[in-house]
């Protein structure tokens, strides 16, 4: 299955079955009660989502939306399962693909625990430039969601961009 960027893949709330991501980017964002957003994931190549529901099936816990265009693997949640029951060695596989979403969470909260605004803007920009390539990183990310994901409100990514923009 091929999404365009901004084309939705699943709901929050909503259940189904488990996608392998096999190009392009895909976002999960969380919307809260109070109707507030918020980018709680990004999703990279080879990555099965969600996450969750690897073992066992969950309703999808945000939406997950296309940053770019992506193509998608779909997996009835039946075969996955079952799968898994005649197949424990997929257990392994899952282990994996778990333990490689953990490092790039570490990767995330380095981004966050950097002293400078400036250091957070930089960071987020060289891993998103590894799955982007030469796509700008507001191509893709509001300066709302950008500032979620390294912990800076949006009114200081928006000086942080102005101030890159007028260095070069």
């Amino acid at each position: 299955m091929k999404l365009h960027k901004g084309e939705t893949l699943f709901r929050q709330g909503e259940s189904g079955g488990l996608y392998r991501l096999k190009s392009g980017l895909l976002k999960i964002v969380r919307v809260h009660e109070d109707g507030h957003a918020t980018l709680v994931n990004i999703i990279v190549p080879e990555e099965t989502i969600p996450h969750h529901s690897l073992i066992s099936p969950k309703p999808y816990y945000g939406t997950a939306v296309a940053l770019v265009a992506s193509e998608i693997e779909t997996i009835p949640s039946e075969d996955w399962y079952r799968e898994l029951d005649h197949n424990p060695e997929r257990f392994r596989i899952i282990a994996q693909q778990l333990q490689e979403k953990l490092r790039m969470m570490q990767q995330r909260i380095d981004q966050l625990t950097e002293v400078t605004p400036t250091v957070k803007l930089q960071k987020l920009e060289q891993w998103m430039h590894s799955y982007l390539g030469a796509t700008v990183l507001t191509d893709v990310l509001t300066q709302e969601e950008i500032g979620q994901l390294i912990g800076l409100r949006r009114e200081t990514v928006n000086r942080l961009l102005r101030e890159k923009v007028a260095k070069l």
